[in-house]
């Protein structure tokens, strides 16, 4: 790309601000020297790339850590240098950067392919961490472990300066008098006292250093020279070892070191993809759409020139402050080549400019650009800028000459896969000069088949842009009322001046303003009224779409939020289902239950079975109700006391489903005659027939049976029911047992057959508790696991025995 458009463009300062957003210094020089590409393939995917690292941080908080530019390091130890502990810990600390990306996106080849692809590429420690690990503490220090000789040395330097300064101690002791202070200090790596000046002789010593005032003589006593010596023997020992230490995982280093460093470039490649990402979600940018540019041009002359699509949807400069910056809409007809934009000074003409090239560049160093969804630009191999002033005493140009001399280089280098972008094409010349420049090289430019922005005031260029094919008329619109401009694009229209409104509300005297108004032409003033009412027209078609694009947003809104209450509603719906297909279960098992007792009783009294035939065909119809969806049933007048019922009445017990007649009364139960048995109900299970009958039973009566003739085998009705299901979560396991206890009992009285035990799934130590005090409990026949809706491993479903 061309160097001088990047700076007109200010692309420089986009980077800048990207490096912004980097965490170490390759990355930030990655960023710094990013350039827009040509190749459609490359600039897909840095978007593609982009994209990818915005999906990740949006899930997930991903950095570089505390990853250090090491290839310095790594070079040193390439050539056998020693690194010092500072490049060990940097180099340990980018190694476990690179390990913790690694396994970030392990197995997330899918979702994240190319910063997978790029994990993947990121250097293995190779035991380098672990071996500086091993020798250096986290402050840089080398660990006595590091090595026996090390540790040994350490344990004899501790022993000699313990001896060294127990023999100095005695000095300060005994000659306190002749001493400036009593402290040891070292010189020149030997430890000394200081002695004042005037009693210099009385104590046999080496000097080694004095103060600036000569009063203190910095001496070593001759007594201990020797232990010095001893020590600095120990520490230059100890300063061997410890480099040939560093030196030992330095050659380690160094037989990895393309591999780091190798490694590192692929790290600031995904530390910069993260920058974009982060920068982009500043912005609160999208991806661009791409298209590619084919290379085949106009066969031959006179054949339509090729076009291609250009679409930029509430475009903002990315670099004026988000909040005030009025965005643009840049959607030229298909077949648009050139776009001509008219408005006043000031009005935001070269701001338009500079968004569009520079948001064109942006797409192509793989930056998601500050516009709408769905915005989509071409892949232009080249992109040329003339904006500004080109004027140069140095040179002696004049803002003409330079301008036309950059222009004449851009001419040289455009083809049909070029963007270019002229402000004020034609000024600082004689006004008809200049228009004439102006046509001529746009006249150029379309026969070239480049993509051409052009702000100028022209109004002859407006009158082209009308008439040409291929050409469309854009413009800045101004707010008479405030004497302002909007800074809002208009394509297909072009620009009024607005100078006599803008005078007149100005105060200029009116008969001058009529004056100047007789000067013009009148076809010129006919065609700016008929402009203003077309954009008075457009204006308000724009805000009648704008109210129409909210109505649809709010009804999509509602829709969604239906979706949602209508998936809430079906999903209450299907629980309630379940939770009544439950108790259906739970209701034929009991019924099963009770049967199965009658019979065994009937046995007993020799009683024929065939009486109870008729409820085992009612039983049978319930169970195949479970199956069914949940109807509801007409309410039938329930037997609230015993007041309103009387001895042979014809009652159905609603429990059984069975029809029975009234035997006998109590305060809250009643005994109920079901065919040869007799079963004791609550009144509120009890429901009146319709057509009550007030004697006895006719199969009673055809038997010639009384009431007090019948057998009486009573079945007594279970306790009340805890329910299904009991949850011990959350409880010790000696209090969850006890509950489990007391529940288990009200449970086999109650008749139930099973019951639900939830214990959840955690450790398993409450669950393995539970199954243990189930396996040979009296209430129980047998358990098992949950099954999938029921919970699965974290509940046991336990078979209770029958009485």
């Amino acid at each position: 790309m061309d160097s001088k458009t990047l700076n007109v463009l200010e692309y420089p300062k986009i980077l800048e601000r990207l490096a912004g957003y980097c965490d170490f210094s390759a990355s930030m020089e990655l960023a710094r020297q990013l350039e827009p590409t040509d190749s459609f393939d490359l600039a897909t995917a840095r978007l593609a790339e982009t994209t990818e690292g915005r999906k990740l941080l949006a899930v997930q908080d991903i950095g570089i850590g505390a990853a250090h530019d090491i290839r310095p390091a790594a070079d040193l130890a390439a050539r056998s240098g020693v690194l010092d502990p500072q490049q060990l810990l940097d180099i340990k600390s980018t190694l476990i950067s690179c390990r913790e990306i690694k396994k970030s996106l392990d197995r997330k080849t899918d979702e994240y392919p190319r910063l997978a692809k790029l994990a993947a590429a990121l250097p293995d420690s190779r035991g380098i961490v672990d071996a500086v690990t091993r020798i250096l503490s986290d402050r840089g220090e080398v660990l006595d472990s590091a090595s026996p000789k090390l540790a040994e040395l350490r344990r004899e330097i501790k022993i000699a300066h313990g001896r060294l300064m127990s023999r100095l101690q005695r000095y300060l002791t005994e000659s306190a008098k002749k001493l400036q202070e009593p402290i040891i200090t070292q010189r020149d790596g030997r430890y000394v006292i200081p002695l004042r000046a005037e009693f210099k002789g009385s104590i046999k010593a080496v000097i080694h250093d004095q103060s600036s005032s000569g009063a203190t003589l910095f001496v070593e006593p001759l007594p201990v020279v020797e232990l010095n010596n001893e020590m600095r023997e120990l520490e230059l020992k100890e300063r061997d070892e410890e480099r040939r230490i560093l030196a030992e995982v330095s050659g380690l280093v160094g037989e990895h070191a393309s591999d780091l460093k190798y490694g590192v470039e692929n790290l600031a490649v995904f530390d910069l993809i993260l920058a974009k990402a982060k920068y982009a979600d500043e912005l609160k940018a999208s991806e661009p759409g791409l298209l590619e540019m084919k290379d085949e041009r106009r066969k031959k002359e006179g054949s339509s020139l090729s076009s291609f699509f250009f679409r930029l949807l509430h475009a903002r400069h990315p670099l004026l402050d988000p909040d005030t910056v009025v965005p643009i809409d840049v959607d030229p007809r298909e077949g648009t080549r050139a776009i001509v934009i008219t408005g006043p000074n000031t009005g935001g003409k070269t701001v338009s400019l500079k968004t569009v090239g520079l948001l064109a560049l942006m797409a192509q160093s793989g930056l998601h650009i500050p516009a709408q969804s769905g915005s989509e630009l071409p892949c232009f191999h080249s992109v040329y800028a003339d904006i500004g002033d080109e004027q140069s005493i140095e040179q002696s140009l004049s803002t003409f000459s330079g301008h036309i001399t950059n222009i004449i280089r851009i001419l040289k280098k455009i083809d049909h896969r070029s963007l270019v972008v002229f402000d004020e094409l034609g000024s600082g010349t004689d006004p008809q000069e200049g228009a004439a420049i102006a046509r001529a090289i746009l006249t150029h430019l379309l026969e070239t088949g480049a993509m051409t922005l052009v702000a100028t005031h022209y109004p002859e260029l407006k009158t082209f842009a009308h008439s040409t094919d291929g050409v469309v008329n854009a413009s800045l619109e101004f707010d008479i009322k405030t004497l302002r401009p909007t800074f809002k694009l208009t394509i297909g229209l072009p620009g009024r001046s607005n100078a006599l409104l803008i005078a007149q509300k100005l105060g200029l005297p009116q008969p001058i303003i009529e004056s100047a108004r007789a000067e013009i032409n009148p076809l010129d003033l006919r065609a700016d009224k008929l402009l203003d009412d077309i954009r008075k027209e457009r204006n308000r078609t724009s805000r009648e779409r704008e109210k129409l694009e909210k109505a649809r947003d709010r009804l999509e809104k509602q829709s969604l939020e239906l979706e949602k209450r209508l998936e809430k509603i079906e999903d209450e719906r299907r629980e309630t289902l379940a939770k009544a297909r439950a108790e259906g279960e739970l209701e034929v098992a009991v019924l099963k239950r009770n049967i199965d007792s009658l019979k065994s009783q009937l046995k007993k009294a020799s009683q024929p079975l065939q009486a109870i035939k008729a409820i085992e065909e009612k039983m049978e119809e319930i169970e195949a109700k479970t199956t069914q969806p949940v109807e509801r049933k007409p309410a039938h007048s329930l037997i609230a006391s015993n007041q309103s019922l009387k001895l042979g009445e014809r009652v159905n017990v609603s429990t059984l489903n069975a029809e029975g007649v009234v035997t006998a009364l109590g305060e809250s139960d009643a005994e109920v005659q079901v065919g040869t048995i007799r079963v004791r109900a609550r009144l509120s299970d009890l429901v009146r027939r319709q057509t009550a009958d007030n004697g006895p039973s006719k199969e009673m009566t055809r038997k010639g049976l009384s009431v007090e003739d019948r057998p009486s085998s009573t079945v007594n009705r279970p306790s009340s029911s805890p329910g299904m299901e009991v949850d011990l979560r959350g409880l010790m396991s000696d209090d969850a047992l006890d509950k489990m206890e007391r529940y288990l009992e009200q449970a086999y009285l109650s008749g139930l057959p099973f019951v639900r035990i939830i214990h959840g799934k955690g450790t398993g130590k409450l669950r393995q508790a539970v199954r243990d005090a189930l396996r040979g409990h009296a209430y129980v026949r047998s358990f098992e696991e949950g099954g999938d809706k029921e919970g699965g491993e974290g509940v046991t479903v336990a078979k209770l025995n029958t009485g």
